[in-house]
């Protein structure tokens, strides 16, 4: 029975310990010796009517991402042997192979302006500014970081994309 009460009593004892307050005088000591800050001037407020996005000279917003240019080599169209494709499908590491070249892509869900984020490693010419990506009917639109085509591919079987870059370069993703 003794023993119990012991148990009882240190487990109070160490329950109450934690309970303790401790100061950190020091501290208290240093920031007390702070001046307080001083108020600082504000500059008056100004209105206006702002200029509309885009306008000439406000050098604030991006150029509208360009659609594909013709005779630039990509089609806006995926041809008529084209698989279906979704978003879901397309996450995740892909091998790349650009004109003789290969190199690794990366797809995410992260939304990105109006597509997903996505990147790309140890690719060269166009691939290597690609910053994004979007299906687009039954194309996946491959993006520069200002929202710009820069790739188009489409499903050619389960696991592969065909299509070319901007400058008419063949593409291909395949896992």
């Amino acid at each position: 029975m003794k023993l119990k009460y012991a148990a009882t009593g240190v487990a109070i004892v160490l329950s109450l310990a934690g309970c303790q307050r401790t100061s950190y005088s020091g501290l208290d000591q240093q920031n007390s010796a702070l001046p307080p800050l001083q108020a600082q001037p504000v500059p008056s407020v100004q209105s206006g009517q702002l200029p509309p996005p885009g306008a000439a000279g406000n050098g604030q917003f991006p150029a509208a991402p360009a659609a594909a240019a013709p005779g630039s080599g990509m089609s806006d169209a995926a041809p008529a042997t084209a698989m279906d494709v979704t978003k879901e499908s397309m996450v995740g590491n892909w091998k790349v192979s650009n004109g003789g070249a290969s190199c690794d892509m990366f797809l995410t869900l992260t939304n990105l302006g109006s597509g997903s984020r996505g990147g790309t490693r140890g690719c060269a010419g166009e691939l290597t500014q690609m910053g994004s990506w979007e299906v687009s009917g039954k194309q996946v639109v491959l993006k520069d970081r200002n929202g710009n085509a820069i790739g188009r591919v489409y499903k050619s079987a389960d696991a592969r994309f065909d299509g070319s870059t901007s400058s008419g370069q063949p593409i291909s993703l395949s896992r």
